[in-house]
């Protein structure tokens, strides 16, 4: 079963390109995680494109990646020509559905982030605002939308290692882990689950992979908890 959607992008009012979002959902997951998520993209139509603006200082270093998505409830401002602005940020976009001032509609808004490995080989993340790419008469077309922007699955990924800390006669347990789009992250765990990853090569993990609106293939995956 394929699903489409289409995720307009917010500009200035000659901006009316859109983007489709069409995957097939059943097995996706499976798929992207078995070739590899791709943690940013290079494709300059897309917002989290990796190459670099004038008024941005290049750096190989720094990737753009998706972040997040949210729904939000909002009213329609004023008319300007065949657009529209959203309040209460005054939002410009196209207002493709014929709203008028005054119009409750849902939005669908994103946030990214500029991730860049310090001297430390530590990784430091700049969040993004958050910006409206598209508008709703429903809210269950929002969240449709949602759903193939962002998918929960169940994987395996890499055990670097875990390591204890002791501080005032307390001790913690942390597990690093390396998820399928490259990136590291470390995690608390308790005594049971240290002894279980100890020697462990891999464990079953909950993941939620953010696609770009703009490029499904390039995603970003997060960590969202264990499996078992």
């Amino acid at each position: 079963m394929q699903v489409e959607s289409r995720i307009s992008e917010v500009g200035a009012a000659t901006s009316k390109r859109r983007s489709r979002l069409s995957r097939t959902t059943l097995g996706m997951a499976a798929v992207l995680l078995a070739v590899g998520l791709t943690a940013c993209t290079n494709n300059p139509d897309s917002v989290f494109s990796t190459v670099e603006s004038k008024e941005t200082t290049a750096s190989a270093d720094v990737e753009s990646i998706p972040w997040d998505y949210r729904i939000v409830e909002n009213t329609v401002g004023d008319l300007v020509g065949s657009d529209m602005t959203v309040l209460p940020d005054n939002e410009l976009l196209p207002n493709d559905d014929n709203y008028a001032t005054g119009d409750k509609i849902w939005t669908m808004q994103y946030m990214d982030a500029q991730m860049s490995v310090n001297e430390e080989q530590r990784t430091d993340i700049k969040l993004s605002a958050w910006n409206t790419i598209k508008s709703y008469k429903e809210k269950a077309k929002a969240e449709e939308d949602l759903a193939n922007l962002k998918v929960t699955v169940k994987t395996d990924v890499g055990v670097v290692g875990v390591y204890k800390t002791k501080y005032k006669d307390k001790t913690r347990n942390f597990a690093v882990l390396e998820l399928p789009s490259g990136n590291q992250v470390k995690q608390p765990i308790d005594d049971d689950r240290y002894k279980k990853l100890e020697k462990a090569k891999t464990a079953e993990v909950v993941l939620e992979q953010v696609h770009d609106f703009t490029d499904y293939d390039a995603a970003y995956a997060k960590f969202r908890g264990w499996a078992n």
